[in-house]
């Protein structure tokens, strides 16, 4: 366990973190979040070691280990990917080196040789006990699961990019099992596959989490507690990160009825002693408002992040038959991209086309919006349907010479035409910058730009690509309320898969040249797609192993087997269903009476509840039943969830 004691720490005048209490027990998976520059790297940092505390204390146990993986690149020595990434087990490697040491004393020497054989025999035991005979093949397994193949074992980390030494380190850390792993931005230096692999890993890891990421979905997925760091305060939430977005609205919506109602009070009181102030008869009932006045704590609302808004409309509305896909191939020059692919979407759809780098994502998107045109096959358009395409390089097609508003004036459908500062203000386009010339915009500031004229144009057909890669948290989830509401078509690809899982409704898989339909959000595309295809599950995945070590122990199953294994699963799957409605229910009902306590707490400290003396037994009773409800919905939960991650491990 790891237990922080009024942390504070500042950089010059700026306060990072301020008497932060903070208790990492055993086990906890910890979303850390909030704002860049908030200061989450620098806590990090501190928890780890790098940086000491201005005031405050860190505790934790002699033995008690800490793996941290930073968002920049470090220097962790020279030497093959397999090697570099086995320095995670150095206590083992260093106890392999004295083994072969003994034995080549034992081979070098005659006689007296009891006393190095019993040695021998004790470190060959520790080593066993360790798993030092399987470090190797756990070291290639995470490598695998990371991307590397068999061929880049004996690669040198020097001739690898920033990206990839950040992989060997991070496989480092895995091999490692630290009692807390510090993950900072884990997710920047992975492709989707890889990223899929490390969260069926780390739900398996039996150490502590710490995990910083803008990668909403891996927190969702990965924490079941929320920290937020925000003006140097910490904020705990139990739950996932949809719980915490939940749980926050809630408590805004409380702290701001709370403070509404002190106000009122305050203004009545004060509304009282100005009346009376001044009356002798009065001057007992006016002292003792003023004494009630002086013990009426302010409460201070938490300090909020301006939200905004906006919505995107289709002008005019397209037939129900938006696209239709049939028998199309395509190639650049010899292989096929895909071959025989269908599609068919219809007016008001909303789907996420998904698949590892490289398997055609974007072609595919070219070719529906007219920029390639296909070997083999159709694809025809329904009536009245007008393509907006947001490309990835969209930002290449502006003209340089033209300002932010002009352009986005210019394509602007008509009814939005009035509302085009304001969508700009949205994107970070605000006052003078509206007024910026394109050749002077960052690339960042192209791309926001390119998104704004797409979204207000007459288009009823939205086709992104990587719509979110140059957008603050806001603008994102902005822009992810503009496309819920969205009345047009929408078929998105991004690796936010988050917004994807708030957006879509189907889900299509790119794959080996093939399309595969997914009904639902991206989380029922990950549970269907683990459970339909046969080691599909990431964390299962062996593709960079010899074909030996890939089959090793595995045995042809029967038909019987599998059909058992597939009923098993559907049990299984059912089971998880049914818990998530069951925790989502008993989260309701604690909201709730906890919002009944709080109501309940302000009648009781108020005195002229005890005007009434069987009254306010009555409502003391009731207080006492609201506890005991409390803690029994409380233990409820917490045994639905245990028991729901004795599912989930079951189905990993």
């Amino acid at each position: 366990m790891l237990q922080i004691q009024n942390l504070s720490y500042h950089i010059g005048q700026r306060q990072l973190l301020n008497n932060i209490d903070w208790t990492i027990t055993p086990g906890s998976r910890i979303g850390l979040i909030g704002p860049n520059g908030a200061g989450k790297t620098t806590l990090l940092r501190l928890l780890v070691g790098e940086l000491r505390p201005l005031e405050g204390s860190i505790t934790k146990a002699a033995e008690y280990t800490i793996g941290y993986l930073p968002q920049e690149e470090t220097d962790f020595g020279s030497g093959s990917v397999l090697s570099l990434a086995m320095t995670g087990q150095q206590e083992l490697l260093d106890m392999e080196k004295e083994i072969a040491s003994i034995h080549k004393n034992l081979e070098d020497r005659s006689g007296q040789q009891a006393p190095l054989l019993q040695k021998l025999g004790a470190l060959e035991a520790r080593f066993g006990v360790l798993g030092g005979y399987e470090l190797e093949a756990r070291a290639k397994k995470i490598l695998v699961g990371l991307g590397f193949t068999e061929n880049d074992f004996s690669a040198s980390l020097s001739d690898l990019s920033g990206g990839w030494r950040m992989r060997v380190y991070l496989a480092r850390l895995l091999l490692q099992e630290p009692h807390l792993l510090l993950l900072d931005e884990p997710t920047n230096h992975l492709d989707m596959e890889s990223l899929e692999w490390l969260e069926s890993y780390l739900r398996s890891f039996k150490g502590s989490l710490v995990i910083v990421s803008h990668d909403r979905f891996f927190i969702d997925r990965l924490a079941d507690e929320i920290a937020e760091l925000f003006h140097s305060r910490l904020t705990l939430y139990r739950g996932g990160y949809h719980f915490y977005e939940k749980q926050k609205a809630l408590f805004l919506e409380q702290a701001l009825k709370k403070a509404q109602e002190q106000k009122a009070e305050r203004e009545r009181l004060e509304k009282f002693i100005n009346r009376f102030r001044y009356k002798a008869s009065k001057a007992p009932q006016v002292q003792s408002r003023i004494k009630r006045l002086e013990k009426l704590e302010k409460i201070e609302l938490p300090e909020q992040q301006k939200s905004i808004h906006f919505k995107i409309r289709a002008d005019v509305q397209s037939y129900k038959e938006v696209l239709q896909l049939e028998n199309i191939s395509f190639r650049y020059q010899s292989d096929w991209v895909f071959e025989d692919i269908d599609l068919h979407m219809t007016r008001g759809d909303k789907v996420a086309l998904v698949g590892i780098n490289g398997a055609g994502k974007t072609t595919l998107t070219r070719l529906i919006s007219g920029e390639l045109s296909p070997q083999k096959g159709q694809i025809r358009l329904g009536e009245r349907v007008h393509i907006a395409y947001y490309a990835q390089h969209h930002s290449e097609a502006l003209d340089m010479n033209q300002t932010v508003f002009d352009q986005v004036q210019a394509t602007a459908a008509p009814s939005l035409r009035p509302h085009v500062r304001d969508i700009l203000g949205i994107f970070r386009f605000s006052g003078d910058d509206a007024q910026k010339k394109a050749a002077v915009l960052s690339g960042g500031e192209k791309a926001r730009v390119s998104l704004a004229k797409i979204l207000i144009s007459p288009g009823n057909f939205l086709i992104m690509d990587e719509p979110t890669n140059h957008l603050d948290q806001q603008s994102k989830e902005a822009l992810e309320q503009a496309l819920a509401d969205y009345d047009g078509t929408l078929l998105l690809i991004s690796h936010d898969r988050y917004f994807l899982d708030k957006l879509v409704s189907r889900v299509i898989e790119l794959k080996d040249g093939n399309l595969r339909v997914f009904e639902g959000n991206y989380s029922a595309y990950l549970d269907k797609r683990e459970t339909a295809l046969p080691g599909s599950n990431p964390a299962e995945r062996t593709s960079g192993l010899p074909e030996a070590e890939k089959n090793k122990g595995r045995l042809k199953k029967t038909k019987e087997q599998k059909q058992k294994e597939a009923l098993a699963r559907q049990t299984v799957s059912g089971e998880r269903r049914e818990l998530t409605r069951k925790i989502e229910v008993l989260e309701k009902t604690i909201d709730d009476l906890e919002i009944k306590k709080q109501e309940l707490e302000r009648v009781l400290a108020e005195p002229q509840t005890y005007q009434n003396p069987q009254k306010a037994a009555e409502l003391k009773k009731e207080y006492e039943s609201l506890l005991a409800k409390i803690a029994f919905s409380e233990q409820q939960w917490e045994q639905a969830q245990l028991r729901f991650e004795l599912v989930m491990n079951t189905i990993k």
